[in-house]
C-alpha cells in the first residue's frame, strides 16, 4: 500500500522544467559557475557605478598625476590625475552595455534573416545566404574599422558597427536549425491545424533554437567587449574622455615602463571578464546540450 502511494505521488509530480535542469547542470560546472558570478558582479558594479565609484571618473587632478596605488587611490591615477579604479568601474558599465546590447541586436537580426532563409528556402534562402557569405568572408576587424571611419566615433555608431559585423553567425546557426525543424512532425501538425508561417516560426521553431542562441550570445559578448576595447585603443571607438577600458590602455601605453599600473589594471580587467564569459559559454554549451 505504501509503495502504491509513493508510486502515485511520483506519477502526479509535474516533470522537471528542462531549463531548471540545465541551470543545475551549469552550477555543477565550477568554472562556469565562477564565470557567471564574475559576470553578475561586473554587471552590478557597472549598474551601481554612481554609488560605488570613489571619485568622478572624469575629474582631472593635476596634483595627483600618475600616482602609484595608495590608500587614497587603490589603483593609482593616470596622466591627468583621474582615479583609475573609478574609471574601471564606470568602464564596466560602458563595456557590458556595449557587449550585451550589440549582441542582442545582432542575434535579433541574425535570427530574423536565418529563420526566413531556412523556412522559406528557394530563392529567398539563396539571396540571404549569398549576402551572409559576403559578410562572412570579409575580415570582421577590417570591416569594423571601415564602418567606424565612415560613421564616426561614438557609442551608437559602435553598436551599429558591431551589429553589422556580428549578425552573420546567428543567421547561419538559426538557418541550419530551422532547416532541420521544418521537416519534423510537430511543424507539419501545426501547419495542418491552420497555423500561419509566422506562428509556426515564432511559436514552434524559435523556442527550439533558443538554447543555441544563448550559447552564441555568451561567446559573442566578450568578442564585442574586446572589439570595443581594441577600437578605442586605436582611437576610433568611444570618444574620450569617456571611461573606456580601451581608451585607458591607449592613454597608458606610452608610459607603460614608467608607470605600468596605468595599463596593468585595465588590461587585467579585460582579461578577467573575457575568461569569465568563455567559462560561462563552455558551461552553457555542456548544460544545454548534455549529449555533447
Amino acid at each position: 500500500m505504501d509503495k502504491s502511494l509513493r508510486d502515485a505521488a511520483h506519477l502526479s509530480r509535474p516533470p522537471d522544467n528542462p531549463w531548471i535542469k540545465a541551470f543545475r547542470r551549469l552550477l555543477r560546472n565550477r568554472a562556469a559557475a565562477v564565470g557567471l558570478v564574475v559576470i553578475i558582479l561586473f554587471s552590478l558594479v557597472g549598474f551601481l557605478a554612481d554609488v560605488i565609484a570613489p571619485y568622478d571618473p572624469l575629474k582631472v587632478d593635476f596634483a595627483a598625476v600618475r600616482q602609484p596605488p595608495t590608500a587614497q587611490h587603490l589603483m593609482g591615477t593616470d596622466k591627468q590625475g583621474r582615479d583609475i579604479l573609478s574609471r574601471i568601474i564606470f568602464g564596466a558599465r560602458l563595456s557590458m552595455s556595449i557587449g550585451f546590447i550589440s549582441q542582442i541586436m545582432a542575434v535579433t537580426v541574425g535570427t530574423l534573416l536565418g529563420s526566413i532563409a531556412g523556412y522559406f528556402g528557394g530563392k529567398t534562402d539563396a539571396l540571404i545566404m549569398r549576402i551572409t557569405d559576403v559578410f562572412y568572408a570579409f575580415p570582421s576587424l577590417l570591416l569594423l574599422i571601415i564602418l567606424m571611419a565612415a560613421f564616426g566615433r561614438g557609442f551608437v555608431n559602435l553598436l551599429v558597427a558591431l551589429t553589422v559585423t556580428a549578425w552573420v553567425g546567428s543567421a547561419r546557426l538559426v538557418r541550419g536549425q530551422v532547416l532541420q525543424l521544418k521537416e519534423l512532425a510537430f511543424v507539419e501538425s501545426a501547419r495542418a491545424l491552420g497555423a500561419s508561417d509566422v506562428q509556426i516560426i515564432v511559436r514552434h521553431m524559435l523556442p527550439n533554437v533558443l538554447s543555441t542562441l544563448m550559447i552564441a550570445i555568451s561567446f559573442g559578448v566578450p568578442s564585442a567587449i574586446l572589439a570595443e576595447a581594441g577600437l578605442s585603443f586605436l582611437g576610433i571607438g568611444i570618444v574620450p574622455p569617456a571611461p573606456s577600458w580601451g581608451i585607458m590602455l591607449n592613454d597608458g601605453f606610452a608610459v607603460l615602463r614608467a608607470v605600468p599600473h596605468v595599463v596593468i589594471f585595465p588590461a587585467a580587467t579585460i582579461a578577467i571578464i573575457m575568461i569569465a564569459f568563455l567559462f560561462l559559454g563552455d558551461g552553457l554549451r555542456d548544460a544545454l546540450d548534455p549529449r555533447g
